[in-house]
């Protein structure tokens, strides 16, 4: 287990490292310049220069990289270019609605496709797996910046129940969060049912079949628990994911989380910013993909990394 761990942590460190290298990189070949989007196309240029020059942005692009990695080792994320306010603030300020937004969207997620899953999984080609899955290949094509507008269009303007934006009110969260819970419900789903029928075919379920447990029994205290190491993987791969997707939901609704935030930052080239939204995200990926590994192990002692 000790092998296994160090060996996942190790990798994780050098997904990291590449992260920070990679969101650098792209970062500056984004076209535009973030002097001309503050100063204006109609600056001097020698406005301009010393605006450059003071924030550091004259310098060659490997001095800039290496500048911001001892900034990082020092957890120091700097200042915004544009609003000149530390940019651990910004995020501070952030990170607790896209948080409470993923929250939510999972346990909407989980909500759906756990019955959506037992029911086609128990009633194999039947009316109610043709539904279920029907409803899980529906999720998956709608994109999230078609169903947010529909969502917007019937529950805020035909019906008027939910705000038509922002966070006020308890209720403003529902709407963003069925936008992205709605995808992974149907991703969740279909591994569910399918995680279900392997297990359903198992020795032991017959056993406690003969044994005479009752069917309800027999799916949700015996076959479901066996069921869920690859749910589990599925659900830390989406639960990573609520956060990219978050991105597009957060801009139609203009939810005041960290993709909106990134989303002004990217206009307003604001690089420091954007690296740092992108790093957050990249890293609370990566940490809850490190985290379902560990789990996993945890779960099934069977699962060591074997030297080759």
């Amino acid at each position: 287990m000790t092998a296994f761990l160090m060996t996942r942590l190790s990798s994780t460190l050098i997904g990291i490292l590449g992260v920070l290298c990679l969101v650098f990189l792209l970062i500056h070949l984004i076209p535009g310049d973030p002097v001309e989007v503050m100063l204006g196309e109609s600056a001097l240029q020698a406005d301009k220069e010393a605006l450059r020059h003071s924030l550091g942005l004259n310098l060659p692009l490997h001095q800039q990289w290496w500048d911001y990695m001892r900034s990082l080792l020092r957890l120091d994320l700097g200042h915004s270019l544009f609003s000149g306010r530390p940019i651990l603030d910004l995020l501070v300020e952030r990170i607790p609605a896209t948080l409470y937004l993923s929250l939510v969207s999972l346990t909407i997620a989980i909500t759906l496709a756990l019955p959506l899953g037992l029911l086609a999984a128990t009633h194999k080609h039947q009316p109610w797996d043709l539904g279920a899955m029907g409803f899980a290949l529906l999720g998956m094509s709608i994109p999230n910046f078609w169903l947010g507008p529909i969502l917007i269009l019937v529950g805020s303007l035909w019906l008027g129940w939910f705000p038509v934006s922002g966070q006020e009110g308890w209720n403003a969260v529902l709407l963003p969060a069925l936008t992205l819970g709605t995808a992974m419900a149907a991703i969740l789903a279909r591994m569910v049912r399918s995680s279900l029928l392997e297990t359903l075919g198992e020795d032991f379920l017959r056993t406690a079949q003969a044994k005479g447990l009752s069917p309800t029994r027999i799916l949700l205290v015996h076959a479901l628990p066996n069921s869920l190491l690859p749910i589990l993987t599925l659900l830390g791969l989406q639960l990573g994911g609520l956060l990219g997707g978050a991105v597009i939901t957060e801009t139609v609704f203009a939810w005041p989380g960290l993709g909106l935030l990134m989303i002004e930052a990217i206009q307003q080239r604001d690089y420091p910013v954007v690296q740092a939204a992108v790093l957050c995200i990249s890293l609370t990926y990566i940490l809850v993909n490190l985290l379902t590994d560990v789990v996993y192990a945890w779960l099934d002692p069977r699962i060591q990394f074997k030297r080759p």
